[in-house]
């Protein structure tokens, strides 16, 4: 074998690892998030309150209402409300808002992975209010416009009623670089037990200053236990 196909040969076998590697620690964090939840719903109660934003097909939302919880879902994606309504109808304890959270209330556009209309239901999770995210769409003809709540005035309403949030999961596909930051300079994170963030630093790697900057400024605040920025 010539210098040059060693050459690659080698190259070939580190992209493969890194590949490795990059899954190994995908499977750890979602062992971690799995192992963290049944945590989170081994303390929940009847009459706590868990948010679970970016709902998809409720299986987080499933976990947190067999603990007792009330849980209030969001997600803009029309396939998601399908899902959900479907799934939970008839429980009480489960409210669904078919809208994007954010920090204004308004319209907005939504963007579905390039592969939607082959495969919705693991295209589904992609779908996002963000402009540049790999492997989307953002084609007028396919971006569909969908409502955003103020979920800053959301929480604010919710806490001033119930006193508090047990539990809220945030996982907005980008969207959780104005969401997060705007909770934070809002205070309320002092009012809701345990929050939980899947970030898309790879989804968005332009924005990847950003990402760093917010996961500097939460983890100098508040201990993994209360905000994690580690959610999957």
């Amino acid at each position: 074998m010539s210098e040059a196909a060693d050459g690659a040969a080698i190259a070939e076998l580190e992209q493969q690892l890194k590949k490795l590697r990059r899954r190994q620690k995908r499977n750890q964090r979602a062992a971690w998030a799995d192992g963290f939840l049944t945590g989170i719903c081994g303390m929940l109660r009847p009459g706590d309150l868990a948010i679970d934003c970016g709902a998809n097909a409720g299986d987080v939302s499933a976990r947190l209402l067999a603990s007792g919880a009330d849980v209030v879902a969001f997600d803009p994606e029309p396939w998601a409300h399908d899902q959900l309504t479907r799934r939970f109808a008839g429980e009480d304890r489960f409210t669904l808002r078919p809208a994007a959270v954010g920090t204004s209330e308004g319209v907005v556009r939504l963007m579905r992975a390039s592969n939607f209309d082959g495969n919705a239901a693991q295209a589904s999770v992609k779908s996002t209010v963000v402009a540049g995210g790999r492997q989307i769409d953002e084609s007028t003809e396919n971006a569909i416009e969908v409502a955003q709540i103020d979920f800053i005035a959301f929480l604010r309403d919710t806490i001033a009623q119930r006193g508090e949030v047990a539990f809220l999961k945030i996982d907005i596909e980008g969207a959780e670089l104005d969401l997060v930051p705007a909770i934070d300079a809002a205070g309320l994170f002092d009012a809701i037990r345990c929050t939980v963030v899947e970030t898309h630093e790879r989804k968005f790697r332009d924005r990847g200053a950003d990402f760093q900057a917010m996961r500097k400024t939460i983890g100098e605040k508040y201990a993994p236990s209360h905000v994690s920025l580690d959610w999957i």
